[in-house]
């Protein structure tokens, strides 16, 4: 290891739980009275909602209580959530709780294992003690015999065979053992073959569930072959499993068979439907370490986790500050040389998630510990495991250091370490353009924090610059006008930008940002039709499997963005053609016109009112409402006009008046 290296980052020992503030909130304030300890008040809500195990401390650290959870936070508040009259055991143990610690695990299952193991390694006073000690059952494959056998044991014995389990649901190892029978042709006999041999084959044979091997109709290399694929089977690999089966599936039926054809097809079914393994564990040689990472700008932590006999027995930690300028490799190494070089109890392997420079050196220097990048298979999902706990702890050390105000979820870290980002994406945005051919170009830029979307930072663009159809040139001054934006205003910078596109794209959004001196910032590009991930400077394309949560996280960011675009281009064009339709009219003004849209909601509502209708509109009256109609094209009969008759004659007017009589 190069001593240059010792001193890139300060490595400090655990999360300085005093450092996390106290919630004030009422249900804190209330459990704080029913006694719940401060370190366990700064800690809760900062725990993940996903399964693990806790273990509740005393003053001194001793273990008081291991516990599984499915959700780690609401397990442990339940504890503080009322007074627990009815339980003696549980108002005991929490008049002596002092601390709490945590362990996340994949699955519940996972959590059930890990529980039993920690109870029999720390046999906490508060815990269940099981006199009988059960154990989970396993699958047991006796490789070391020429013709191996499938059984199923409890009982783990260093005598060369393959052991896979534990399996927590005996109805699932159950249903693997059913779909081995279907497709393996697995013997079932107890002969020490080819030493003991009955003298005629089984009824097994018979219905071709064996081929009968302890009769000589099936060699030692066709047998082998079948056994190297039912490993494949329980490791997991049940992809290429699934190929063979579906190949002799269509053989099957193209011989006519389809009585075999049906079996197989069935056999698939059980394939879709099955349950995985929880750990393969192989007896000898089952010590070893386990090392995780995580990182988040200028911090990091580094996990190993002590497994024994296949036995997860402990986890130890420690945070790195300062490490910026360094990348991922000097970190892990230096981390590794400095302290798990000095460790007493080491294993034989030590898996680390990723190569580094120095990791030859270090396996030297280490005096017996071989140090393994296991790249697939249950070593791989090990070191994903460390690395999930790496996590974790990062988190509480972020929070207590004030610099993060909501946990970053998993996706985020992976997106991190499948493109090699240099800070972790805690904030990202998505950069999208929507036109109709050309017309009414618009840009809309949608904002997302750990993993999820905050809508008060959804923004919206008129494209001003041009006019036309260039995309490259759109995103050029969306991506300008946004940073410039939040530099003149001085708010945070997402930590990722992500756009809608492809190499073009990705170029035009890196000129705008190198322009405006933006350079601390992630930048990727996500092509939509093979859901390729560009990178500046990279002339090949990422692609993540479609399973990924990283890979969904990028995509539900680039949906939204799409969603967010199209909505507003359409309210743009909507508006656009109203307005132009509406503009035709002389005498109509813009009070006149939001009148009219108010009252009959669109210009095709306009046009189907009768006329009495729209001359009731306030501001209008019979000769504006028919301009408006003609205007509009709306064919009207002419105004109906009633003739004034000639007044007739007053013949009263030619009839000399009287004299008036004076008397």
């Amino acid at each position: 290891m190069s001593d240059e290296l010792a001193p890139s980052a300060d490595v400090v020992a655990s999360v300085s739980i005093d450092a996390l503030p106290i919630p004030d909130d009422e249900w804190t304030r209330a459990a704080l009275e029913r006694g719940m300890p401060l370190a366990v008040a700064r800690r809760l809500p900062h725990l993940p909602e996903s399964p693990g195990i806790y273990l509740w401390k005393d003053a001194d650290g001793g273990v008081l209580y291991v516990g599984k959870a499915k959700r780690l936070r609401s397990r442990v508040r339940s504890y503080w959530a009322q007074d627990h009259d009815a339980s003696p055991k549980t108002r005991g143990l929490l008049r002596k709780v002092q601390d709490l610690d945590t362990i996340v695990v994949p699955s519940e299952a996972h959590s059930l294992i890990l529980e039993a193991t920690l109870i029999k390694e720390y046999r906490p006073r508060f815990n269940i003690a099981l006199r009988d000690d059960k154990s989970y059952p396993y699958i047991k494959v006796t490789v070391q015999e020429p013709f191996p056998r499938v059984i199923v044991t409890r009982r783990l014995q260093e005598d060369g065979a393959r052991y896979f389990g534990p399996y927590t649901d005996v109805g699932a190892m159950r249903r693997a053992l059913n779909v081995v029978k279907r497709i393996f042709t697995v013997r079932s006999c107890h002969y020490a073959l080819p030493r003991e041999a009955p003298e005629r084959p089984c009824l097994d044979y018979f219905i071709k569930r064996c081929k009968a091997p302890c009769v000589g109709y099936q060699g030692t290399d066709d047998y082998r072959a079948m056994i190297d694929e039912l490993l494949w089977f329980l490791e997991g690999r049940t992809g290429d499993v699934v190929r063979h089966v579906r190949d002799r599936m269509m053989e099957a039926s193209e011989r006519l068979d389809f009585e075999r054809a049906g079996e197989l097809r069935d056999a698939l079914r059980h394939l879709e439907k099955m349950e995985e393994p929880t750990v393969v564990l192989e007896v000898e040689g089952g010590d070893r370490d386990v090392a995780g990472y995580a990182r988040d700008g200028a911090d990091a932590c580094v996990v190993v986790m002590r497994i024994r006999g296949g036995k997860l027995l402990a986890r130890d930690h420690r945070l790195l500050e300062h490490a910026e300028g360094e990348d991922d490799g000097a970190v892990l190494g230096a981390s590794l040389s400095q302290w798990y070089r000095m460790a007493d109890a080491r294993a034989g392997d030590l898996l680390v998630p990723f190569d580094f420079e120095d990791r030859e050196m270090l396996e030297a220097s280490l005096e017996g510990t071989k140090v393994r990048v296991p790249q697939r298979g249950p070593r791989r999902a090990l070191v994903d495991l460390a690395d999930k706990n790496a996590q974790h702890l990062l988190e509480e050390f972020k929070l207590a250091s004030l610099e993060a105000d909501e946990r970053a979820a998993d996706p985020v870290y992976e997106l991190q370490r499948e493109l090699g980002l240099p800070r972790l994406p805690r904030s990202l945005v998505c950069f999208d353009i929507s036109h109709a051919q050309g017309t009414d170009v618009v840009a809309s830029a949608v904002w997302f924090e750990n993993a999820r979307p905050k809508r008060g930072e959804y923004r919206k663009f008129k494209i001003q610059i041009f006019e036309g159809n260039d995309d490259f040139k759109s995103m050029h001054e969306v991506v300008t006008r946004y940073f410039r934006r939040r530099l003149e205003e001085e708010k945070p910078l997402p930590d990722l930008a992500v756009i809608d596109g492809g190499k073009g794209q990705l170029g035009a959004a890196r000129e705008a940002l190198d322009a405006l001196g933006v350079t601390q910032i992630g930048l990727i590009s996500l092509a939509k039709k093979e859901e390729e991930i560009f990178l500046p400077g990279r002339s090949d394309s990422v692609r993540l499997p479609r399973r990924s949560p990283a890979l969904r996280l990028l995509q539900q960011a680039r949906d939204e963005a799409h969603r967010f675009a199209v909505t507003f281009q359409r309210q743009k064009r909507s508006a656009r053609t109203i307005t132009s339709e509406l503009l035709k009219i002389p005498g109509i003004g813009p009070t006149k016109r939001r009148a009219l849209l108010h009252v009959f909601g669109s210009v095709q509502g306009v046009k189907d009112a009768p006329l009495d209708a729209i001359a009731r509109v306030p501001g209008f009256g019979d000769a504006s409402a028919r301009k408006v109609l003609l205007s509009l094209g709306v064919e009207l009969p002419p105004p109906h006009t009633t003739a004034v008759p000639p007044r007739p004659p007053d013949d009263r007017t030619d009839t000399p008046l009287p004299p008036v009589n004076d008397a």
